[in-house]
């Protein structure tokens, strides 16, 4: 867990960065959503963390995993477009 939490916070920093150096409104915008996701997927792994280590078989614990994924995968799947826009 701590891996992902790592992950998360240096791409956060990472995205933030050119956020803060951007000259291109545009760029800026996409670097925002792109720190904003993972933003919000380091608050998800806490929750999960939280979740886990209180012992909970919670039935919310399995839907935030689901998320996870799924977030993931939109993620993913819009960085696949981007490579694929920037071959073009």
């Amino acid at each position: 867990m701590s891996e992902s939490l790592e992950i998360c916070a240096q791409n956060y920093k990472r995205w933030k960065e050119k956020v803060l150096k951007g000259k291109d409104l545009e760029q800026v915008k996409k670097a925002a959503r792109k720190a904003f996701f993972w933003a919000e997927l380091h608050s998800a792994f806490l929750f999960l963390n939280q979740l886990e280590t209180s012992n909970s078989l919670h039935p919310s614990l399995l839907k935030a995993k689901a998320r996870i994924v799924k977030k993931l995968s939109e993620y993913a799947e819009e960085i696949s477009k981007e490579i694929s826009n920037f071959k073009t």
